[in-house]
């Protein structure tokens, strides 16, 4: 894999440390800001309205930037708020640099997977664009678990230090070996804007969310499932939570891979086994080394999904490619505001937390039942245009 792509690789590790690595410091950030568990908690969900109104909203006031420039400025706008989140003396100050760092976030991904796509042949681009979606899944696995020991023993601020090292180092090394790459003419606001209104695309970003909201649903209160019905001790949900990295990572890599070959079984083989994953949590949940390896297969099959929805979107968004892109990194980010707002009714419903599996597996099935309808019906098209394109053929040769 070309350098250029490792190092959109490494910024993304960077980003994906500071979406996820407030969950495990919420309690000191309570205490050190005084203010409430509640209030600490919106710091996840501000990020994530921030990432879903920054991807499409960047990604189009800078789509006729040069990329690698664009790449620059969007991890440093990150620096910034990481930097400003380090400093806060205040949870509001706090907040706005979070939502600051969260405007860049969906924006680079969605740049940097169009540019390591184009940095590599037809037949790899599933690959670089898992290689680079490998950076989030290294930060669940590696980045957020160090993150919060830093965090724990040397206050949380220092957690955000080094985050803004990580990002620093991204920069550089985008700076370095990212080759100048300018974006195709862009064919002005009301052709991008219908692009994004195809069918095909407005399916593809709906399937995202339902597709991933199944995720969310379950993994936001996976360490309350874990003790509260399986009977681990508090301990180990460090340990969990990194097994579940560990299964993103082998997911993505796997996803990337069967997404080069076969497109179409990518997606709808990803969900479906997303779908089962989810309704066996259901029973395997009450077996400590049932639950365990269901939980590697979730975070596996979860991840799968990425590459799959992403080289999906690009295909079918030929006239705005980054727009429709960084679309899709925020559809993800809608599923990770909606899905732990699901899972919370169904906890305060009294429905048990058992059935946050029932509930995601029944929202990443709609997500496999909507996929599968847009491929069939793309199959048909192409179908009943095949026998128009050999006639055609063969009057020309005639």
């Amino acid at each position: 894999m070309p350098l250029a792509v490792l190092a959109l690789t490494l910024s993304g590790f960077a980003i994906g440390v500071a979406e996820f690595i407030v969950a495990g410091l919420l309690p000191d950030i309570a205490t050190d800001l005084s203010v409430s568990m509640p209030t600490a908690g919106t710091l996840v969900s501000g990020y994530a309205l921030g990432v879903v109104i920054g991807a499409p909203t960047l990604a189009f006031a800078a789509r006729r930037t040069e990329r690698r420039r664009l790449l620059m400025a969007l991890v440093a706008l990150f620096l910034a708020g990481t930097v400003l989140s380090a400093l806060a003396p205040t949870y509001p100050v706090l907040m706005a640099g979070r939502i600051v760092s969260a405007l860049a976030h969906g924006a680079f991904f969605g740049v940097a997977m169009v540019v390591a796509a184009s940095l590599v042949g037809q037949e790899r681009r599933g690959r670089a664009i898992a290689m680079v979606g490998a950076g989030v899944t290294l930060s669940t696995l590696l980045g957020v678990p160090l993150g919060t020991l830093v965090g724990q023993h040397l206050g949380w601020r220092w957690a955000f230090g080094l985050v803004a090292i990580f990002a620093a180092l991204g920069l550089v090394g985008i700076a370095a070996v990212v080759p100048v790459s300018h974006p195709e003419p862009s064919a002005g606001l009301r052709s991008e804007i219908a692009v994004l209104r195809r069918p095909a695309v407005v399916l593809t970003l709906l399937t995202t969310v339902l597709g991933f909201g199944g995720v969310m649903t379950s993994y936001t209160y996976i360490a309350a499932m874990m003790t509260e019905v399986t009977g681990f001790g508090s301990g180990a949900v460090t340990w969990i939570t990194m097994l579940f990295g560990l299964g993103m990572f082998a997911g993505n890599l796997a996803g990337g891979r069967l997404t080069d070959r076969r497109p179409d079984a990518a997606l709808c083989g990803s969900l479906a086994l997303l779908t089962v994953v989810l309704a066996s949590f259901t029973v395997t949940v009450h077996d400590k080394t049932a639950a365990l390896a269901t939980v590697f297969c979730f975070g596996a099959a979860g991840m799968a999904t990425i590459p799959a929805l992403q080289t999906r979107i690009m295909r079918l968004a030929d006239g705005a490619p980054t727009l429709a892109s960084a679309s899709n990194i925020a559809a993800f980010n809608l599923a990770n505001t909606a899905g732990p707002l699901l899972g919370g009714w169904c906890i305060s419903s009294g429905l048990g937390y058992t059935a946050l599996n029932t509930a995601g597996a029944a929202v990443s099935g709609t997500g496999l039942a909507l996929a599968t309808a847009t491929v069939l019906a793309q199959r048909a098209r192409q179908h009943r245009n095949a026998p128009l394109t050999r006639s055609t053929t063969s009057i020309v040769k005639g």
